[in-house]
C-alpha cells in the first residue's frame, strides 16, 4: 500500500501572488470560520494589496483546520495563512503543522512562491508582452481593455491556471508591449492578439476579453476562427451604443494623478476601489514615450460622438464558436442595458465595469462553462 504524507492531506493555503509586483498581502476578513466545510471556489478570506483588495478563493475541499495568519497581518507571497485537512485527520498533526507555519511567518522563512513567465514575443514589427501561469492543454488568452494592462486579470489569471496555462497579454499601446497601434483599428489589434498565438506557439485557445478587448477577441475569431475554441466577453464594446465617453475622454486627457482620479472612480462599483496606488500606476504609464499617441488614435475609433465608435454584433452573430458574456449590474462605462434580451449573458450584482476585479470568481465561473470541465 502506498503511503500517504500529511503534506498529501493537509493542503496549506497560501498568501497568493496577484501580480507581478505583488510581494506580500494582508488577511482583511476571514469569510471562513475555523472548522468550516469549504470546498472548490468557495470564498476564504479578504485580501488587500498594493492594488486592490480581493477575495481569495479555496482550491481544495475540506475543512478549513486552522487559521494561521491573523486579520491586519503583513504575509509574504507564498506564506501559509491557513490549513485545509479532512475532519478525520488528527488535531496532534494539525497543530503540528500549524505550529511550522506560524514558525515560518515569525520568521520570515517563507519559501518564495514562483510567479508567471513573462517576456516579449515580435508581432507584426512590433512587441507583444506577456505573463504566463501554469500549464496544460487547452490554454486560455486574457485581453485587457482600453488603458488597462495583463495585471487587471490579476484575480482571474491564477485560479484558472490551476489546471491550464494561462496568458494575459498586453496590446498594442498597453502596457510593456509596444507602443505603435497603427491606424487603432479592431483589425490591428486582432493581428496582435492572433500574432501571440503563433508566436507563443499556440493552436488553438479559450479567449476572454475585457471592454475593448471583447470586442478585439470577437474580431481575431472571425479573422482566424480554426484557432478559437471559445468566446468570454467581459463588459464588452461594440455592442449597443451606449457607453461613458467622457470618461474615455477624461482618462485620455489627464496628465496627472488629480486629474485622473476622479474618472477612476466610475470604472468600479464601489469607487473607493479606485485607490491612490492605482491612480499612480496608471499616471506612470501615460508618462510613457508613445502612449498618449496611441490612447489618442484607439480612442478616435472607440467614439462616435457620444456613441461608441465600433459595432461587432453583425461580427458575433457569425461567428460559430461557445460564446458567454458577463456584466457588472452597476457598469456606469459601458452600459449593460446595451445587450438587450440575448441569452448567454451572466450579469453580475455588485459589480460596475471592472467586473473581474470586484467580482473575479463570478468571471472565472462564466469562463469554466465555456472550457473543459476540470477533472
Amino acid at each position: 500500500m502506498e503511503a500517504v504524507s500529511m503534506d498529501d492531506v493537509i493542503r496549506k493555503v497560501v498568501m497568493p501572488k496577484w501580480g507581478l509586483s505583488m510581494t506580500s498581502g494582508k488577511v482583511t476578513e476571514w469569510v471562513a470560520e475555523e472548522g468550516a466545510e469549504v470546498a472548490d471556489g468557495d470564498d476564504l478570506a479578504e485580501i488587500d494589496t498594493d492594488k486592490i483588495a480581493g477575495a481569495l478563493e479555496s482550491a481544495d475541499e475540506g475543512v478549513l483546520r486552522r487559521i494561521i495568519a491573523r486579520v491586519g497581518e503583513d504575509v509574504p507571497v507564498g506564506g501559509t495563512i491557513a490549513l485545509i485537512a479532512p475532519a478525520e485527520v488528527p488535531e496532534s498533526d494539525i497543530d503540528e503543522a500549524a505550529r511550522t507555519a506560524r514558525e515560518e511567518l515569525d520568521s520570515g522563512a517563507v519559501e518564495e512562491v514562483a510567479g508567471p513567465v513573462t517576456g516579449t514575443f515580435d508581432v507584426d514589427g512590433g512587441s507583444i508582452a506577456y505573463a504566463t501561469l501554469g500549464e496544460g492543454s487547452e490554454p486560455v488568452v486574457l485581453v485587457h481593455g482600453y488603458g488597462g494592462d495583463k495585471n487587471s486579470w490579476l484575480f482571474v489569471q491564477e485560479p484558472l491556471s490551476r489546471d491550464r496555462a494561462v496568458h494575459a497579454i498586453d496590446l498594442p499601446g498597453h502596457g510593456e508591449s509596444g507602443k505603435d497601434v497603427g491606424d487603432g483599428s479592431l483589425a490591428v489589434l486582432a493581428r496582435a492578439v492572433l500574432g501571440f498565438l503563433e508566436a507563443a506557439g499556440i493552436e488553438k485557445a479559450h479567449l476572454v476579453g475585457h471592454s475593448l478587448g471583447g470586442a478585439v477577441i470577437t474580431a481575431a475569431a472571425a479573422t482566424e476562427p480554426e484557432r478559437v475554441a471559445s468566446l468570454t466577453l467581459v463588459a464588452p464594446a461594440g455592442i449597443g451604443t451606449g457607453i461613458n465617453a467622457d470618461y474615455l475622454r477624461g482618462f485620455a486627457a489627464a496628465t496627472s494623478r488629480r486629474e485622473l482620479k476622479p474618472h477612476l472612480g466610475a470604472l468600479f462599483a464601489d469607487p473607493a476601489l479606485a485607490t491612490r496606488q492605482l491612480a499612480d500606476d496608471l499616471m506612470k504609464y501615460k508618462r510613457i514615450d508613445g502612449v498618449d499617441k496611441a490612447l489618442n488614435s484607439l480612442l478616435a475609433n472607440l467614439l462616435d460622438g457620444e456613441r461608441q465608435g465600433i459595432d461587432i454584433t453583425a461580427t458575433l452573430s457569425e461567428v460559430e464558436v461557445p460564446v458567454g458574456i458577463v456584466w457588472g449590474s452597476q457598469d456606469a462605462i459601458i452600459p449593460p442595458a446595451n445587450v438587450g434580451d440575448r441569452p448567454d449573458v451572466t450579469v453580475v450584482e455588485d459589480a460596475g465595469h471592472m467586473v473581474h476585479m470586484e467580482q473575479p470568481g463570478a468571471v472565472v465561473a462564466a469562463i469554466g462553462l465555456l472550457v473543459t470541465p476540470r477533472r
